[in-house]
């Protein structure tokens, strides 16, 4: 698996997903600049947390406006896997790449801590391997602008097309998330964007490995 992580000013889990992807696929993933137009031949690119232009309009917006955006969209368009995580889920959801709007958490307090996430659908890219309602994972949390909400007319759409990658667990939802939502899926299913960061729970040193999981969903797909 050829992986790509765009790097924008002001990412900071760049290194962080790409370790994640060193441990998953075995190979080193090509860092690539916000400013380059073009992605090297790879298969999955991710889009990682930070605060992308400091977070400046609303978080992901100028990202979303990136030169590099325009490959990512069309890697994506082509049926490849793309993952946003964090700062990467607010700039696809400013790209129009995923349905929703993510909001100030709703204690307006920076979350930073571990929280458990079950899986809603184990039907993407990301997630298969997993089972629906009963696959939970233990990965970190760390955002002020992560309270993800949709419409009701647009929830009924996720549900109704299994689109809910994960939701928090039962009392852990830590910045007033619509409906307990974690992560989602596009509709071509090969797109996944989530506010935990899965990359930095793939050591048992740094606290565990569950969210490994997600990167080798990948390898088996392949």
């Amino acid at each position: 698996m050829r992986a790509a992580i765009v790097v924008f000013p002001g990412s900071n889990r760049e290194r962080d997903m790409a370790l994640a992807c060193r441990r998953a696929f075995g190979k080193e993933p090509e860092l690539v600049w916000h400013r380059d137009t073009t992605l090297p031949d790879v298969d999955f690119v991710a889009l990682p947390g930070g605060f992308s232009y400091g977070d400046y309009l609303r978080p992901g917006a100028i990202a979303a406006r990136a030169p590099i955006m325009r490959a990512v969209i069309d890697h994506a368009a082509r049926g490849a896997p793309v993952l946003g995580v964090c700062n990467g889920f607010q700039i696809m959801i400013e790209a129009g790449m995923l349905p929703g709007a993510l909001l100030r958490n709703a204690t307006l307090n920076f979350v930073c801590k571990n929280t458990t996430l079950v899986c809603a659908s184990g039907n993407s890219a990301f997630t298969r391997g997993m089972q629906a309602g009963e696959t939970a994972i233990t990965v970190p949390v760390a955002h002020h602008d992560g309270g993800y909400f949709v419409t009701p007319d647009m929830l009924q759409v996720l549900e109704a097309e299994d689109r809910i990658a994960f939701r928090y667990a039962l009392g852990e939802n830590p910045n007033g998330s619509t409906a307990d939502i974690a992560g989602v899926i596009n509709d071509g299913r090969n797109v996944v964007g989530l506010m935990p960061h899965p990359e930095n729970a793939t050591d048992p040193l740094a606290g565990g490995t569950d969210g490994l999981a997600l990167f080798q969903s990948l390898l088996e797909a392949a």
